[in-house]
Parts: structure tokens; sequence; C-alpha cells
């Protein structure tokens, strides 16, 4: 297939009818620019890769709490391994943990928790703290030694969710959050955080968290059992207003992962029908305002996703 057949004006489309099909990406473009976003995606179809909907998907991009993925996988490579106990019990004092919005570092007592348990904490309620409890005893090093294993090589952990937020708040001179909030419209502020710059953060690009999630539902990121059990997590996470929005059907599960920084707003996980059919999907964009709450740019993230999905579905495409 030529590069003009196979690229379209926002995006590119492959598989065998690419060249008649590419209007798909510039779709999502529309949907992306009308909720106020630049948007990246990637989507490729679980059990043929060569099946798939681009839209700058090797654009580098930050990945904010979608860096619980790789971690996520790293743990469970350890366990399978036997370098660590999923058991293994672990203490969190309100004074040490990660703050967080949810979870565990909002609460205000000691909390003792085994490993795998803080592991499901990190994903279905996306909890910092227990996200950085299991980094400790995975280590960063670990994680992308996992990732360039898997070929993953434009996607990078460099630190947890504490060194995250806390270069936010040294960057932005606040103390917390929520003067952080208060003051990202100032000029040139937006510039300065490193947090928002995929160079100088977690990173990734869509179409290699994309192949994550594939090779995680393919029983290729880790052992089968392990596997399964990190598919069993994302199964459970509970925030239904973006990939998810896109496939509201009893007989159609999804299971992701959010990512939310101040103007970013990402999730990535797979799609899976009834007829065996599943989609892997990486959407990742920026916000053109500064607003907290923005529900058309979480909305676009499903929109986007089932574009794209529902292409791939239609037959000899």
């Amino acid at each position: 297939m030529s590069e003009p057949e196979a690229r379209g004006a926002a995006g590119r489309v492959e598989g065998p009818r690419g060249a008649r099909t590419s209007r798909v990406a510039a779709r999502i473009e529309r949907a992306f620019r009308d909720a106020g976003v630049v948007g990246c995606l990637a989507a490729i179809d679980v059990d043929d890769e060569t099946r798939r909907v681009e839209v700058r998907a090797d654009e580098p991009v930050v990945i904010a709490s979608v860096l619980k993925v790789p971690l996520l996988v790293a743990f469970y490579r350890q366990v399978a391994a036997g370098r660590i106990d999923p058991a293994e019990q672990v203490t969190l004092r309100p004074d040490e943990r990660t703050a967080g919005p949810t979870g565990i570092g909002m609460l205000r007592d000691e909390v003792r928790m085994s490993l795998r348990d803080l592991a499901a904490m990190m994903i279905t309620i996306s909890d910092n703290a227990a996200a950085d409890a299991l980094f400790a005893r995975v280590g960063a090093d670990t994680v992308n030694a996992v990732l360039d294993e898997l070929g993953l090589h434009r996607t990078r952990v460099p630190g947890g969710c504490r060194e995250l937020f806390d270069t936010l708040l040294v960057d932005a001179g606040v103390g917390g959050m929520d003067e952080l909030w208060a003051v990202l419209d100032e000029p040139g502020l937006l510039g300065r955080l490193r947090a928002l710059d995929p160079a100088r953060t977690a990173c990734g690009t869509p179409a290699e968290i994309a192949r994550l999630f594939a090779a995680i539902w393919r029983d290729e990121a880790a052992p089968p059992a392990e596997c399964a059990q990190m598919r069993r997590i994302f199964g459970l996470q509970v925030w239904p207003h973006r990939l998810a929005s896109g496939f509201p059907f009893d007989d159609v599960r999804v299971g992701g992962k959010t990512g939310t920084l101040p103007t970013i707003r990402n999730e990535a996980g797979v799609v899976e029908y009834p007829d065996g059919g599943r989609y892997a999907v990486a959407v990742f964009t920026r916000s053109l305002s500064t607003a907290a709450v923005l529900p058309q740019a979480d909305a676009v993230i499903g929109t986007a996703a089932r574009l794209a999905v529902e292409h791939l579905r239609i037959p000899g495409r």
C-alpha cells in the first residue's frame, strides 16, 4: 500500500481496504476539534494488529496515571518469576503515603494491605498511594526494563505519582493542587510544568500503549495466569465517563485505565464484544481550556474510540 493510499488528512487507517476508508480518521479528528481538544488515537484489532486506526498514533504524549499500566505489568511479571509474593503485607501510614483525591490517600488512619490488593486499588480507582507503595517495591528500573523487553522503547516511567505531583507544585510555585488550579491561566505557566511535557515526564505513544494492552489480552505481557489477573482488574475500573461512554451496551465489556492532569485527559483499554471481537484503544487528549471540569473532553474519548472500533468491525475492513 502506498503512502497516499494509507494516509488520510487526519490520520491513518490500515487493513484490506484502508485506501477507501481513511474518512474515519477525519471523523475522529472532527470530534476532537468539536470537543475543544487536540487528540491522538490508536485502535488495533487485538487478534490482528495489521488492522488498525491511527490519528497521530506515534506522537509522544503525557500518559499521566496510565503509567500505572506498565507498573502493573512489571509487578505481575515479578510475581510470576517468584521475586515478589503478591500476598506480602504493606503498612501505609497517614504521614508517609502519597496524597490523592481517591482511595488510601484520602483516609485518616493507618492501612495495612497486600501488594496485590494495592495493585487492584491502583487501577480500579487510580489510587496514587497504592501505586507509589507498589512502585517502591517494583522500582523504576524494573518497569522500564519490562517496557524494553516488550519492544515499547518510547514509553518511559521515570518515577511514581508523588514525584509527578511534586513537580507540578514546584514548577508552579504553589503549595497544593487547589492553588495550582487557581493559577493555571497565568501566562507561561503551562509551559513551565514538566508534568505536561512528554520529554520531561512519564510518556509514551498511543500506538505503544495500545500494543501493551493488546499484549495483556493475548497473554503475552506476562504468563497467562497473571495476564488474567490484570484483565480482571482492568474490567473493574469504576470510571464510566471516558472510554466506556462510547460503548453503553450490556454485552460489550470495557476494561481500561484513565489518566488525568491539568489540560490532560486520557484513557486506554480494551473493548470486547460478545462475538469474540476485541480491540485495544488508546486515546490521549490535551484540552485548550484549563478548566478542571470539561464533560465534552471526557466524552470525546468514548466517541473517538467508538468511531475507530466500529470501523474495525465492518466486514472486510
